[in-house]
């Protein structure tokens, strides 16, 4: 039988003696398990910021856009011509399956004033429900009323970016701007989203919508609206409500089996979708890079180790003249190796975390340490240590213990 303790401790004497080379030989699994910890905590950290985005932004939105008008044969683009109305989103809200909410508006962009301060700003007519479809809290004040609707009101919801330049520290509850030439009264204020990429989520101005459709923006077809956007009740059935819309949308405006649609509409679940599969493959890829770092540890083990049976070539004879079996040199060399790999693998992991939070402190970067990257890229370190050092303790256990007593 092997006495695999005894074994381990002649291995762990071995490493001790030559402190320096051990250390050495760790290094490059050191540098390959912290590098794959850093770069699956970026990857993940990139991920989870991408899908807090997202969800900022609301989720499983299909957002339903007017047509493209035509001038002189130059498309305007989508939008600009109207052929969506506020009886096309209660169509959808009432016959479209899988939905959860629905939201007409119009937006364009505006100069708001108050006193001396002006600022350029979005301008959305918007009813309460587009709230909550886009994940907007109010913070200060309240959210528009029936009244408001009906009587279009000359009210105003305004976002923390639009509040800080017109207003720095004064509270803005109760006082009145002016949207191009218009009076508004700001009744409430929004809790801040932050930036996602170029959009300031804060940088606007909600008014009702009837507000928009008769004082601001005006339109030559009373009830229409530049955009519709739908809540779907989840992820699976949004392609249902897609369907749906399409099909409520042909038929209301009358579209033949050949026409085109004179709608566009963009389901945010797919372009989430793609954006989450796009940052886990970069955090694969990253991941992928790293573990490079890793097998070239491994090989440094693999010379060093057989430098080692080199330079024992008499011990190995002498353990082999006193009973040692081929089996139990193999596997001295083989725990030699693998200890190199766990010690270097768990300080590896230490600095590997150290680093990932010095990095997210210093950029700003969010990062997400797990245990599973930790307990594989630990494991894996382990991995390549057998891998790495089977092939010297083979070959130390192949030596013949005459030829080896007599090496010099």
């Amino acid at each position: 039988m092997i006495d695999f303790k005894s074994t381990l401790i002649i291995a762990i004497k071995s490493l001790r003696i030559n402190k320096m080379r051990s250390a050495l030989t760790s290094l490059g699994i050191i540098i390959g398990v912290g590098a794959v910890i850093v770069m699956l905590a970026i990857g993940s950290g990139a991920n989870k910021t991408v899908q807090a985005n997202m969800e900022s932004m609301g989720s499983n939105i299909l957002t339903i856009r007017s047509a493209s008008a035509k001038s002189g044969g130059v498309s305007m683009g989508m939008g600009s011509k109207p052929t969506l109305s506020i009886k096309d989103a209660e169509a959808i809200r009432k016959n479209a399956r899988g939905i959860d909410a629905v939201a007409p508006l119009m937006n364009s962009s505006k100069q708001v004033m108050y006193g001396s301060q002006n600022w350029q700003t979005s301008i959305y007519g918007i009813t309460n429900s587009y709230l909550y479809i886009k994940n907007y809290e109010i913070k200060d004040g309240r959210v528009f009323t029936k009244d408001d609707d009906n009587n279009a009101a000359k009210v105003a919801i305004i976002g923390t970016t639009v509040e800080t330049e017109l207003f720095g520290d004064i509270n803005s509850i109760g006082k009145t701007i002016r949207v191009g030439n218009l009076p508004f009264k700001v009744i409430g204020t929004l809790v801040s989203k932050g930036t996602v990429g170029p959009m300031d989520q804060d940088d606007l101005i909600f008014i009702p919508l009837t507000t928009a459709q008769r004082k601001v923006f005006g339109t030559d077809f009373p009830g229409s609206v530049s955009q519709i956007i739908a809540k779907a009740e989840s992820v699976e059935s949004s392609n249902l409500a897609q369907n749906d819309i399409e099909e409520i949308l042909r038929a209301r405006h009358n579209l033949g089996k050949m026409q085109e649609n004179d709608f566009e509409i963009r389901n945010s679940a797919e372009f989430q979708e793609k954006m989450k599969s796009t940052v886990r493959t970069f955090a694969i890829l990253l991941a992928s890079i790293a573990s490079v770092s890793l097998i070239v540890g491994g090989i440094g083990i693999m010379n060093i180790m057989l430098v080692s049976v080199t330079e024992r070539t008499k011990e190995i004879g002498i353990r082999m003249a006193i009973g040692a079996r081929a089996s139990d040199i193999r596997l001295q060399f083989l725990i030699e190796a693998l200890v190199l790999s766990l010690i270097g693998g768990l300080i590896g992991v230490a600095a590997g975390i150290i680093i990932a939070l010095i990095v997210g402190k210093l950029f700003g970067t969010a990062i997400v340490i797990s245990v599973v990257p930790i307990l594989i890229s630990f494991g894996f370190s382990g991995i390549v240590g057998i891998g790495f050092g089977y092939y010297p303790a083979y070959k130390a256990s192949l030596l013949n213990p005459i030829d080896a007593l007599r090496y010099e």
